[in-house]
């Protein structure tokens, strides 16, 4: 089948992804990228619309490579298409651009109407592992409140991140959580040991823009399709805590992080440690956002006292390469600080704090 090459900005934008896709553990999916950015797409409407596609096609804008690569990955994981799934993990062992590119071109033509379709959706993912950073942090709150969380997770995808209780740990030497939890979570560790501390959460509650509907069957297909298909520990964790949600209520509610922080902290929660969070979502908002978030915040820190606490914990890029940095906040009297450094899959911590 023929193929056409993308234009230039495409091209790149498939090259760059491939590489972060490698860095980040997925050789099939840099595969997949440098694939489509050397030899194009099949005469579709699948290369129409992308060779046409009106906005950043980078990882920083709309992600176009990752929407391509999720909409195949679905049509493998609902076995949708048995040829595309022959060439896919586990299968895929020793595959090259060669071997790949008619594949992918094949099923592109078989399910155009289909992929065209889901290339309106935005990656996203709900990475489980970032949830020990955050279980980390609030370790680390603990240690000097003994007062019950409200967890406000803003950016929460599908909100399973904000069952982080319901999973189990180790960090370094120490056990962390619930043991006999079906999601285990074991980041390479270094700096401080960090000592279990009990804690409870009287309330869990996130926004995001489109928030999945887990009562769903095609959205929590579509959640899957966004796990790389060579990373089956992303998958099985994933199906896992999607299984602890059906027992554990929390709420997401579709709405701009500015307008759900001004209605989530018009009020101090008395006798409750109010804990807003955030794991690689706060970068994405628009500096105007950021600026009224942090405003909206800060007006909240003021009203806050020792009864009723207020902290912030950020895991986002920074100017530093490697991973990214999770910073604390804490009124009414905490100062801003470095808590560590977090692989941005959640892969590894590297903790500052002392205990």
């Amino acid at each position: 089948m023929k193929a056409e090459l993308l234009p230039p900005v495409l091209v790149a934008a498939f090259e760059r992804q491939g590489q972060a896709c490698g860095a980040l553990g997925s050789d099939f999916t840099a595969l997949f990228c440098q694939t489509i950015g050397e030899r194009g797409l099949p005469a579709s409407t699948v290369r129409q619309t992308i060779a046409g596609w009106q906005g950043d096609p980078y990882s920083q804008g709309d992600s176009v490579p990752l929407r391509l690569c999720a909409a195949l990955h679905e049509l493998v994981l609902t076995q949708s298409d048995a040829e595309l799934t022959q060439a896919y993990p586990p299968n895929s062992h020793g595959m090259t651009p060669v071997a790949l590119h008619p594949v992918l071109c094949h099923a592109i033509d078989r399910h155009q109407q289909w992929i065209c379709r889901r290339l309106q959706s935005p990656p996203q993912t709900n990475e489980i592992r970032r949830s020990a950073a955050i279980y980390a942090g609030l370790t680390h709150i603990a240690r000097r409140t003994d007062l019950p969380f409200v967890l406000s997770e803003v950016g929460a995808s599908a909100g399973l991140n904000l069952l982080l209780d319901q999973f189990s740990y180790r960090f370094g030497p120490t056990a962390h959580g619930k043991q006999a939890s079906p999601v285990h979570l074991e980041p390479d560790w270094t700096g401080p040991a960090m000592p279990p501390v009990a804690f409870t959460i009287a309330e869990r509650r996130g926004c995001d823009l489109s928030p999945f509907d887990l009562a769903d069957a095609g959205d929590r297909m579509r959640l899957l399709s966004y796990v790389w298909p060579d990373q089956p520990d992303r998958l099985e964790r994933l199906r896992a805590a999607l299984a602890l949600a059906d027992h554990t209520p929390f709420e997401v509610d579709a709405c701009d992080a500015v307008t759900w922080l001004e209605t989530r902290l018009q009020l101090p929660r008395r006798d409750k440690a109010h804990v807003i969070y955030h794991t690689i979502a706060w970068q994405y908002l628009s500096e105007t956002d950021r600026q009224k978030g942090r405003q909206i915040i800060e007006q909240a820190g003021a009203r806050s006292s020792k009864e009723a606490p207020l902290f912030v914990l950020g895991m986002e890029a920074d100017d530093l390469a490697r991973g990214a940095a999770l910073r604390l906040r804490a009124w009414p009297d905490g100062p801003a600080r470095q808590l560590g450094r977090v692989d941005f899959h959640g892969r590894w911590i590297a903790w500052d704090a002392a205990p």
